[in-house]
């Protein structure tokens, strides 16, 4: 062992005289600790809820739409044939996208009204989990399996949003109307469109703006609502990288012409992942600030050190130390203090972010209280994403603090002239 390290441990050891230095170490060893901990916890959450919010956007959504200038679809079939080729394209569907209101009794609420294909939908988008009923009861053949009362037989089915759901009443094999804002034309004027569906599922996606508005119905059923015919919102298209979605956006594009465009979900989203990786940086800066706090409190503890240790420093120069041995003492001191600090920093940080579910469970059950209300933020649960390459970061970053840290008072302790240290002595 080099005699530099030995002598580190040694002045790391307090004596009774020395508490109030020995304190201070604690201090900066905590600090360090507690910095390196908070960035990692921050950031796997930041890391988690991107993702989620990632997760559940291109759930309910497909990865590229793809719709004409003009106005509604014509002619889906064909269109959707001629994009199964591109490179990179999984799979594809066709929708209907319209607003309407929901009516249960004297419960209404608007909500956002989509048509999709039952056989292939799923294909493309997950509604995530069904609580009851199947989506596939849309269909003709699913209702028939259902084995409604003979009253209802003959009724289109819907799949409503929990939120939605307990927001008007309804549940499953219940009937509500939906009233669309395209009016019909009458010898009275024009009067609302409306029609009777049965509830043949309830989904939940575990984001709450898509539970709390949207309904399906199925395509043929949407059609004939709306009034479009054959006509569709537009092509709901999967791929396989989500990362590539822009390039083969404009391989569609380039392929079919105009009056086809393809738009998609980084371009759908780009506010919202922009501001997510903006508060991210912000977060990364605020909380690092504790590791630089930590690193001053590491050169007033090795100013502390050097000023008891005057007397030690002239001996060991004496005894023929060189200046840079003496800094080399006090660098490995600050060092020491912050890999102590940063390792159990690392231990603490990870061990919480791995489980941070069951802690914030259980801080809800000790307080009770809610900390990710579902009728306020987008999810419900605090989720958490440990990326390494981050914490890879977090501790090269604790270390190079750590470090030059130690310095300014390691330099001024290997410039001290042992005549004039132990003159007094």
């Amino acid at each position: 062992m080099p005699y530099e390290f030995f002598v580190s441990l040694r002045y790391l050891r307090a004596r009774r005289k020395q508490v109030f230095v020995s304190i201070i170490t604690f201090i900066s060893m905590a600090g360090i600790l507690l910095g390196v901990a908070a960035l990692i916890i921050v950031l796997a959450v930041m890391n988690g809820f991107e993702k989620e919010l990632r997760d559940k956007i291109l759930g309910i959504n497909a990865h590229i739409i793809l719709m004409e200038y003009t106005g509604p679809m014509k002619d889906h079939e064909r269109v959707k044939a001629q994009i199964t080729g591109i490179p990179g394209v999984v799979a594809s569907t066709p929708f209907i996208y319209s607003q309407a209101m929901l009516k249960n009794g004297d419960s209404v609420s608007g909500i956002v009204l989509r048509g999709l294909s039952p056989g292939d939908a799923r294909d493309v988008i997950n509604l995530g989990r069904m609580m009851e009923g199947r989506l596939e009861n849309l269909s003709v053949q699913g209702r028939s399996e259902m084995r409604l009362p003979k009253p209802l037989a003959d009724v289109p089915g819907i799949v409503l949003g929990k939120e939605l759901a307990r927001h008007v009443g309804a549940f499953l094999h219940d009937t509500v109307h939906i009233v669309s804002p395209q009016g019909i034309a009458t010898p009275m004027g024009m009067v609302p469109r409306m029609k009777k569906f049965v509830v043949v599922g309830i989904f939940e996606s575990g984001f709450y703006e898509y539970d709390s508005t949207l309904a399906y119905i199925a395509l043929a059923d949407s059609q004939e609502f709306l009034g479009l015919g054959d006509q569709v919102t537009g092509i709901e298209i999967k791929i396989n990288d989500i990362y590539q979605a822009r390039e083969i956006a404009g391989a569609i594009e380039k392929k079919l012409g105009y009056p086809y465009w393809a738009r998609d979900w980084m371009k759908m989203n780009r506010n919202l992942f922009a501001a997510l990786r903006l508060e991210k940086r912000v977060m990364f800066i605020i909380v690092g600030l504790i590791v630089l706090v930590a690193g001053f409190n590491i050169i007033c503890t090795l100013i502390m050190v050097v000023m008891e240790k005057t007397k030690d420093i002239a001996i060991l120069k004496s005894m023929g130390a060189s200046a840079k041995s003496i800094m080399k003492i006090f660098m490995l001191q600050g060092v020491i203090i912050g890999g102590i600090g940063t390792l159990l920093g690392t231990v603490t940080g990870l061990t919480v972010a791995w489980n941070i579910g069951p802690i914030t469970r259980s801080i809800e059950n000790l307080f009770g209280f809610k900390i990710l209300p579902g009728d306020v933020y987008y999810l419900s649960e605090l989720p958490a994403l440990v990326n390494y390459e981050d914490v890879a970061i977090i501790v090269a970053g604790s270390l190079i603090v750590s470090l030059l840290a130690t310095i300014y008072p390691a330099r001024n302790a290997s410039k001290l002239d042992p005549a004039e240290a132990i003159r007094y002595e």
